[in-house]
């Protein structure tokens, strides 16, 4: 099962998921990283659920074009939309502004 871990105002928070998770569907469900996740519509169109990829970016798809609509030039940069990523390996991202 993957690892996710979060870091958000200043504290980490881990969990397992299942494999090929979404987060903030699991969010929306009220599981792990609820509350804990910013996100708001889920479908990449407000970037609210915005996130760096600190590890484990390599197992996850290429940014699709939603992403690349929203984030432009940050995702060079390690930015990712939460609600547009599928978790099937260890990964670690923040919300830290």
């Amino acid at each position: 099962m993957p690892k996710v871990t979060l870091h958000k105002g200043g504290e980490v928070f881990v969990d397992d998921v299942d494999p090929n998770t979404n987060l903030v569907v699991r969010a929306g469900i009220k599981k792990f990283p609820y509350p804990n996740l910013d996100y708001k519509c889920g479908m990449g169109k407000c970037s609210t659920c915005t996130c760096r990829i600190i590890s484990g970016g390599e197992h996850l798809e290429a940014p699709n074009w939603k992403e690349k609509r929203q984030l432009g030039d940050k995702l060079d940069e390690g930015y990712r939309l939460a609600c547009q990523l599928w978790v099937s390996e260890d990964i670690e991202l923040t919300q830290e502004v």
